[in-house]
């Protein structure tokens, strides 16, 4: 696992863009040849499985065009039509997988009841670390979460443009938290950097990219699908509302396993941050955001309840896969 680099520089500092990662197939192979200035190959996506390495890495690398881009790869090819193409086809695989592992339905108020009171069970993975986990678990949970982390909030903030008067407001108020309030040196992701660099990490944006596994690209590329499509900007805030409203019991048992770890000040509060912002921010999601928006739209309830249900299947595949790796011995990264 990588550790420290030296060429980072912290909040707000110009940063190198990432390094493209090896590909995991032929779809992302096409990608990586477009974005090396060549044409895009035919692939054949209907033969993927929209939960594997391949489809994921190649969505994700299509995505990331929107976000930071990669070293020397064109900017311009954000829009390029050929890629966009692609992008469509994969996003209806994976918004046809992610459909089939949900229930669906229109009961808000009963899956934000289900959120206010669920666990990650006895078996979950905050559970494992605040138990019996190890540093070098702990160090890898943070390397997988990275991922997402260090572009914390930035998929949400997609969704700002899509909505409109009080939801808007809302989700406004609660995005300028996770960025710090105005202030640079308290966004979230500047503090997540922070624990990194504590923990003997690199805190290179897309840094572990590469060893990422698809349950972790999944879980990213579910916000920016949501993020980036205003059809589904119902469902962005039911991912949105997910994260805010069970975030608070997992962050303080992250605080108690950094604790018995001895892992350091910038670790324990980078989860104690989201203890105490997350419980405020609960709130204002369920009636800041949630509530105005089907009240000015009903049929929202329904895309809200797709969203709050595929992150939790998504974050429970995840969770699935790291326990898996752990308690057979092995590393949850990918290849390891």
């Amino acid at each position: 696992m990588s550790t420290t680099s030296t060429s980072e520089t912290t909040h707000g500092s110009v940063r190198t863009r990432p390094a493209l990662p090896r590909s995991r197939g032929p779809i992302s192979t096409a990608v990586l040849t477009r974005f090396h200035g060549g044409a895009l190959p035919t692939v054949d996506v209907a033969v993927a499985d929209p939960w594997g390495d391949d489809l994921q890495l190649a969505l994700y690398l299509c995505y990331e065009l929107h976000y930071r881009g990669f070293a020397d790869v064109d900017d311009d090819l954000e829009w390029d039509p050929a890629l966009l193409a692609l992008r469509g086809e994969l996003e209806r695989s994976f918004c046809a997988a992610a459909r089939s592992v949900v229930a669906g339905g229109d009961d808000l108020d009963g899956e934000i009841a289900g959120l206010l009171v669920a666990s990650d069970g006895e078996g979950g993975t905050s559970h494992f670390l605040r138990e019996r986990g190890t540093v070098e678990h702990f160090r890898e949970y943070i390397a997988l979460r990275s991922v997402y982390h260090l572009k914390e909030a930035d998929p949400q903030a997609w969704v700002i443009p899509r909505l409109e008067g009080a939801a808007k407001a809302g989700l406004v108020t609660v995005e300028h938290d996770e960025y710090g309030a105005g202030r640079g040196d308290r966004m979230h992701a500047g503090l997540f950097a922070d624990m990194m660099r504590e923990l003997g990490l690199s805190d290179a944006y897309g840094e572990f990219l590469d060893v990422a596994p698809a349950e972790v690209l999944a879980e990213v590329n579910l916000m920016s699908l949501f993020g980036l499509h205003r059809s589904l900007r119902g469902a962005l805030v039911g991912q949105f509302a997910v994260v805010e409203l069970t975030s608070s019991p997992g962050s303080q048992r992250l605080v108690d396993a950094a604790r018995r770890l001895e892992c350091g000040p910038a670790t324990e509060h980078f989860y104690a941050e989201h203890v105490e912002a997350d419980a405020v921010h609960e709130q204002l999601v369920r009636h800041g955001v949630i509530a105005p928006l089907v009240a000015s739209d009903p049929a929202m309830a329904a895309d809200v309840v797709f969203g709050i249900q595929a992150a939790v299947a998504l974050d429970e595949r995840l969770g699935r896969h790291v326990l898996g790796a752990w308690t057979q011995g092995r590393s949850a990264l990918f290849g390891g």
